[in-house]
């Protein structure tokens, strides 16, 4: 089965709404067949109202949104998802999250198995891939291991950047800090 995947950086682009600047590729994404996705708020403290603001886009994509944290049984949810997005905000919350609601293993299943299609956008991009090992995010809670769902076989930085030759900041980029000795 081919795996389905949709890895977005980042949710808001400056000047732009919530997943403005990728709406038509989740339309393209999802398609007709999806009808509901499964939307993961566990990178939020306040999950609710992430699943209002994810609920509400996506209804104007034509989708029904239903929050992994408004069901009675997470991995049952997930078993029965058509679609899965997993949103950003902090990737240890996020995958603390995932491993205290068992649904690392199902996810990966459904993805890999099943093919129901996968989007993540920044820390739902980061459990993609095969650990956390990559996140910028400060460490807040820790996760029971740093191992993610890994639907790539490789990480992922998102909201990379490369380094503004003009800039007069003297701090380290991304690109220097990764590099090798």
């Amino acid at each position: 089965m081919k795996r389905r995947l949709l890895l977005v950086s980042n949710s808001t682009l400056h000047g732009s709404g919530y997943l403005d600047h990728c709406q038509q590729h989740i339309s393209r994404f999802f398609g007709k067949d999806v009808k509901r996705v499964l939307f993961v708020p566990y990178a939020l403290h306040d999950r609710d109202a992430y699943t209002k603001t994810a609920r509400d886009k996506f209804k104007t994509l034509g989708y029904e949104v239903d929050g992994i944290h408004e069901a009675p049984d997470p991995v049952d949810a997930v078993r029965k998802a058509e679609g899965i997005f997993i949103g950003g905000g902090n990737t240890f919350r996020l995958l603390k999250s995932l491993y205290d609601n068992k649904v690392v293993t199902e996810i990966r299943r459904r993805v890999l198995e099943d093919g129901v299609p996968y989007m993540g956008s920044s820390a739902g991009t980061n459990v993609a891939t095969v650990s956390i090992n990559t996140t910028n995010d400060m460490p807040i809670v820790y996760p029971p291991s740093f191992s993610a769902i890994g639907l790539v076989p490789f990480n992922i930085n998102p909201h990379y950047l490369d380094p503004d030759l003009k800039s007069r900041h003297m701090g380290k980029t991304q690109q220097t800090c990764s590099r090798g000795p």
